[in-house]
């Protein structure tokens, strides 16, 4: 009936009615009342016999009414439909991504016990929404048979450290989290110190690049024996390509290596793979978790699109990878958001760990804004900066570490200020669909702002952009 977040609740049986009314081989909907009597009415879900006209059961009911009941299983084919899950919104409309069963459990299986060493007698977390394929990964933690420990609500609330704390009581081997998570934790201050984490063997980030710094306070916090694990996968998978393992060494700002299985290369323009140059993420040969089609593709055209064009027969990621000779790896960011200044490209990643070092900046957004109107291009950052902070003494700063630490062309032409930068619901932010809108794709053509954690931050962009412009190219726009 609902879910809690951030110390409020929010029922959903108003969606879950509409799921119901438009699913049109729906039989029974099994109500769980999660939330009890904070959103309890009349009629609600302990004594409704329908929702959205279709029978609906609570949860406690139906399990009373099959006791000791045994697991029953369906052989079915190897490809055969397991999910569909959603691409984030990162460079667009989501996509909906149908994998197989056999597909994800060998691929599960393998990342689980070979790469995080899972299994009996491990207690496994992963700080995830249902919505991002890491809640599916999480899961799939069962498979190798460790216990999965399930968190609801905000990692922060009520206390910056709250996640920790239930790593802590919760006896928690391996903790998964998110490198903005971990970011935040630095920024705000958070210290470990006073909480029982030595059970914590591993920490895995992913959801966006882990900077040194990342990498540095989990160390100097949980200690040098705490394996930190940062990967790189995407849901186009349900897995990584790019990760770590028992047997690796860990890098700091690095990804110890290629996932068993997986041909991770990085091919400069020409599709030749280079080696210690930033290059486009390929996988050369097929992996047991690719999609088996997209939702409503009917001729694959999408799927081709959506990974072969690039290079024929390869799939493209759509990621800027740097690999060492030694096999280890730097993500850059997305290559479809790369910074081209002057003939010299660059990942966001590296911009952004340079701004967000500032401690007023809270966040950052960088977009370059090439196009039609713009043939040489137009740098534009948007900063979320802490209360009370004096925006122009860190924009000076700001452009003045970018110069020193980057390069002259890759300080922006301009700063804007605004509240939020616009992220996923994975916590991802929005590059690719806020530069379309910016160079006049409509919103809802762009980016759903149900894939969106918080849509009023897209408004705000905008208008700070358009405001800027002036209203003469706010209207041709």
């Amino acid at each position: 009936d609902g879910y809690r977040y951030g110390g409020r609740s929010f029922d959903i049986r108003g969606k879950v009615e509409e799921l119901a009314s438009q699913l049109p081989t729906l039989r029974t909907v099994v109500l769980v009342d999660y939330l009890g009597e904070a959103t309890a009415s009349p009629g609600g879900i302990g004594s409704a016999d329908t929702i959205g006209g279709v029978r609906a059961v609570p949860w406690d009911q139906a399990l009373r009414a099959h006791p000791n009941a045994r697991l029953a299983f369906e052989p079915v084919p190897f490809d055969h439909p397991l999910w569909v899950l959603y691409s984030s919104g990162t460079t667009g409309l989501p996509k909906g991504i149908v994998h197989g069963h056999g597909g994800i459990v060998v691929e599960h299986l393998k990342v689980l016990a070979l790469h995080a060493d899972l299994g009996p007698g491990d207690r496994f977390l992963w700080f995830t929404t249902t919505g991002w394929m890491m809640w599916n990964y999480l899961v799939s933690g069962l498979l190798v048979g460790a216990t999965v420990v399930l968190y609801d609500g905000s990692p922060a609330h009520p206390e910056p450290d709250a996640l920790w704390r239930l790593a802590a009581s919760t006896r928690v081997t391996y903790l998964g989290i998110s490198a903005p998570f971990v970011h935040s934790c630095q920024k705000g201050g958070v210290t470990l110190s006073g909480l029982d984490l030595s059970r914590v063997r591993a920490v895995g980030s992913t959801g966006a690049p882990l900077s040194e710094e990342g990498f540095r306070w989990l160390a100097e916090q949980l200690g040098a024996d705490v394996q930190i694990a940062s990967v790189s996968g995407g849901t186009d998978v349900c897995t990584a390509f790019l990760t770590s393992a028992p047997t690796v060494p860990v890098w700091v700002g690095e990804l110890s290596c290629r996932a068993l299985g997986a041909a991770v290369e990085a091919y400069d323009e020409s599709g030749r793979p280079v080696v210690g140059e930033v290059g486009e993420l390929v996988v050369t040969r097929p992996m047991p978790s690719m999609p088996v089609f997209f939702w409503g593709d009917s001729d694959g055209a999408r799927m081709r699109e959506a990974y072969y064009e690039a290079f024929p027969g390869v799939w493209r990621h759509g990621d800027w990878v740097r690999l060492s000779p030694r096999g280890s790896a730097v993500i850059h960011g997305r290559s479809d958001s790369t910074l081209n200044r002057g003939g010299v490209r660059m990942g966001t990643s590296e911009f952004y760990r340079v701004v967000e070092s500032l401690p007023e900046v809270l966040d950052s957004l960088v977009i370059d804004n090439a196009g039609p109107a713009r043939p040489d291009g137009e740098l534009v950052c948007f900063l979320a900066l802490a209360a009370g902070a004096e925006e122009e003494a860190v924009v000076a700063r700001a452009r003045a570490l970018l110069r020193s630490t980057l390069s002259p062309r890759h300080v922006p032409d301009r700063f804007l200020r605004v509240g939020e930068v616009p992220r996923t619901l994975n916590g991802k932010k929005c590059e690719v669909p806020v530069k379309r809108v910016l160079a006049g794709v409509p919103v809802g053509e762009a980016v759903s702002r149900e894939a969106l954690a918080n849509p009023g931050a897209l408004d705000g962009v905008v208008r700070a952009f358009f405001v800027d412009e002036g209203p003469e190219l706010g209207k041709q726009v």
